[in-house]
């Protein structure tokens, strides 16, 4: 059987020069990270103190943290809840109670009873808590049945959340604030808000409706009719879809003009 063989061509003088070279500059290369190499160890040896201290400093940061949230944040929130279990039921009864009971359980709401604290008393000494928040909902809640509009806004405007239902009462409550404040512009945009935050059955109708009345109230029929319509037409068996043909045909003529 034939076998191919390859036949040896010697190198020329270029090609020898050009190993010459290549060996040489693998030999920089490899004399280069030496050097590297030991400027980097030198470097470390001579500043290793500061760089343990460094490395030091990061980890008492990651375990004071993981410590705070751990020792002193949760222990922190059951005190807090339990020191805001009464000024809790006292919002709670003024929310269902009797008319001429409601501002003085309410005041009590805010400032507390019987030895316990109240919705300040829990924002002051708790915060940084769930609770030091939510008591800021209350607290804007209670200041706005009270006519202290200005407070409302305040403490209603701290209060952050994520929930499905108090979220948007929270910048709808800011809106029924601006409006006694007669500061129609700024009470629309929170409607506005509030009725975009979620969407639900009670909050976005209801929220929409305040918003269409205001936007009549300044003129603008062509967002009110907006907001009308869509109560009509995504919520139909909200409370407020009940009543809205009648602003929807006002909305309509006054867009007309």
């Amino acid at each position: 059987m034939a076998t191919y063989k390859k036949k040896y061509k010697p190198k020329t003088k270029v090609e020898k020069e050009q190993n010459i070279e290549d060996g040489s500059t693998t030999a920089e290369v490899f004399n280069t990270l030496d050097e590297t190499a030991s400027k980097t160890e030198a470097f470390v040896e001579k500043n290793q103190k500061y760089i343990f201290v460094i490395i030091g400093v990061v980890a008492l940061v990651v375990l004071g943290t993981l410590g705070y949230k751990e020792f002193i944040l949760k222990p922190k929130q059951t005190a807090a809840m339990n020191d805001m279990f009464q000024a809790q039921k006292y919002f709670n009864d003024a929310v269902s109670g009797a008319n001429t009971a409601k501002d003085s359980l309410y005041n009590l709401a805010l400032t507390g009873g019987e030895g316990k604290f109240g919705m300040l008393d829990i924002i002051e000494e708790y915060s940084g808590t769930p609770s030091s928040n939510l008591a800021n909902y209350y607290a804007g809640t209670a200041y706005l049945r009270l006519k202290d509009y200005k407070n409302a806004v305040e403490h209603l405007n701290n209060f952050k959340s994520d929930d499905e239902i108090l979220a948007p009462l929270a910048k709808g409550n800011i809106g029924d604030a601006f409006v006694q404040l007669n500061q129609s512009e700024d009470a629309l945009d929170y409607y506005e808000q509030a009725a975009n935050m979620r969407d639900n059955e009670y909050t976005t109708p209801m929220y929409l409706y305040k918003a269409g009345a205001i936007a009549l109230d300044l003129g603008q029929a062509d967002k009110a009719l907006k907001y009308f319509e869509r109560i009509k037409e995504e919520y139909p068996n909200s409370t407020e879809a009940s009543t809205v043909d009648v602003f929807i045909g006002k909305a309509q003529v006054l867009a007309n003009k």
